[in-house]
């Protein structure tokens, strides 16, 4: 891992570059803002190391360097936004942005994403929408990398699923894969040269495997109860690809190409909920900051921590903010062509 990177210029750096390749403006700011999301909280494997990959595809093509979104509201609480092939990022803070206006006004706003692209993390846009004082769920589905349940193919994607709810200090927040880990875990393991944990991926043949180079797809969340992590990967389904009329996970084409000039049409979906429209916003946090007080005095076992979730993200995020963020040996070198080919300082 290199030397530690101080937050704002990792950010600068990745705002340079997408502008560097011909990003607008709003898509260099929304790309940032999602990895640095990711880093800043330890998802390091939804964080910068994908400014390589997000510059790629901008560059060949399969997104859109200066989208157009359009939001069409269908009913009070309700619209779709056609993204025109927008960087994830780009498209999802802005549907979330728009779930906001409607939920501050219907109570609900649930808004529809179509014709977009990977998105990252999914907690950025869940705590967008808890900064502004809503409830919100978030949701997409992507390429097929996770075989079902006793399956022996890729079938779902990793469909990640992200609620968040205002809280004292720092929302709570739930961010996860309905995989036992993202595949981009697994890539980030191969560049560290560590182990994958047990029951996580499978070989070609859907047989477990702890090698990050051999791994062709990921199990389930749940493990020996995997149909409950394969249930939840279907939800993902239903809101992105069902109700947006996008594409399934097993007819998204494949993340890592070689295809990069085709725009994937890629499905998503995000709620906001504001808790003025039901308990009311002043019980609604009463309520949060009991159960957050009960949840962090419960006994934990011997060695162990009791945390809500959420509580570890906020720790590194903390942490990085003050000492840096270190990039693994891949990303390093990524940063170093990049920086080279776009005349810029290395920021590593």
């Amino acid at each position: 891992m290199t030397k530690p990177v101080p937050v704002d210029d990792l950010a600068r750096f990745c705002r340079t570059v997408l502008k560097g390749i011909g990003a607008d403006a709003e898509t260099a700011r929304d790309c940032t803002a999602s990895m640095m999301h990711g880093s800043l909280h330890g998802v390091d494997s939804h964080g910068v190391r994908l400014l390589g990959h997000y510059t790629h595809a901008l560059q060949g093509g399969r997104l859109n360097k200066t989208p157009k979104l359009q939001f069409t509201r269908n009913r009070a609480g309700s619209g779709m936004l056609h993204a025109h092939n927008a960087q994830g990022a780009r498209a999802t803070y802005a549907a979330m942005d728009h779930a906001c206006d409607l939920a501050t006004e219907a109570g609900i706003g649930a808004v529809g994403i179509t014709h977009s692209s990977h998105f990252g993390p999914a907690g950025a846009y869940a705590v967008r929408a808890a900064q502004r004082g809503f409830l919100a769920l978030v949701t997409c589905n992507s390429d097929s990398f996770v075989r079902l349940h006793d399956g022996a193919e890729r079938f779902h994607g990793t469909n990640p699923l992200s609620i968040a709810c205002p809280a004292p200090g720092n929302p709570w927040l739930l961010d996860m894969a309905s995989s036992a880990v993202p595949y981009n875990r697994v890539e980030l393991y191969r560049s560290t040269g560590t182990k994958l944990p047990e029951g996580v991926a499978s070989d070609s043949e859907g047989a477990d495997t702890t090698d990050p180079h051999v791994a062709e797809m990921l199990a389930p969340l749940g493990a020996m109860f995997g149909f409950k992590g394969a249930g939840l990967g279907g939800v993902a389904e239903l809101f992105s690809a069902v109700l947006t009329g996008m594409k399934l996970s097993p007819d998204i084409a494949s993340m890592g190409g070689p295809d990069f000039s085709t725009p994937r049409g890629m499905g998503a979906f995000v709620i906001a909920l504001d808790p003025d429209a039901f308990a009311g916003a002043n019980m609604v946090q009463a309520g949060i900051t009991r159960y957050l007080e009960l949840l962090r005095a419960s006994p934990a076992r011997a060695g162990t921590k009791v945390m809500a979730p959420g509580d570890r993200e906020w720790a590194v995020a903390l942490d990085r903010q003050e000492n840096g963020i270190s990039l693994d040996p891949v990303t390093a070198n990524s940063f170093a062509e990049l920086a080279h080919k776009l005349k810029l300082d290395p920021v590593v």
